[in-house]
């Protein structure tokens, strides 16, 4: 069994490139649609999948997920990936710092909404 994360947000073209900036993940699986936005396009770290995207249409549903990256005690990562998705970043509820329990990293909501929490462990 695998645990597949999905998102469905506006503007998939850029959130690729931007995804792959703050994580180095590579483009995986995709098909675009007729307008060429991804209908789903799955970004790979690692040869693990960690996330879909797929281009929202006119329904509005909003985003009820929040992303866990965990970088294994990686914190030059960590603070990669803080640096990229906090660019026009829409809400950051935890600075990067180090949090009660040891771990070093932030949580934050990106500039297409997706709600991220990133650490080293």
């Amino acid at each position: 069994m695998k645990a597949g994360l999905q998102a469905y947000i506006k503007g998939t073209i850029e959130a690729v490139e931007f995804y792959h900036r703050a994580f180095g993940a590579e483009l995986g699986y995709n098909v675009k649609n007729d307008d060429n936005t991804y209908l789903h396009a799955e970004l790979v770290v690692d040869g693990v999948t960690l996330l879909a995207i797929s281009e929202q249409d006119s329904k509005d549903f909003g985003n009820t997920m929040q992303f866990c990256v965990t970088f294994d005690g990686d914190k030059d990562a960590v603070t990669k990936a803080y640096n990229v998705l906090k660019e026009d970043y829409k809400a950051i509820y935890t600075e990067l710092d180090t949090f009660f329990w040891g771990s070093y990293g932030a949580d934050l909501v990106d500039k297409f909404g997706v709600r991220w929490y990133i650490a080293d462990k």
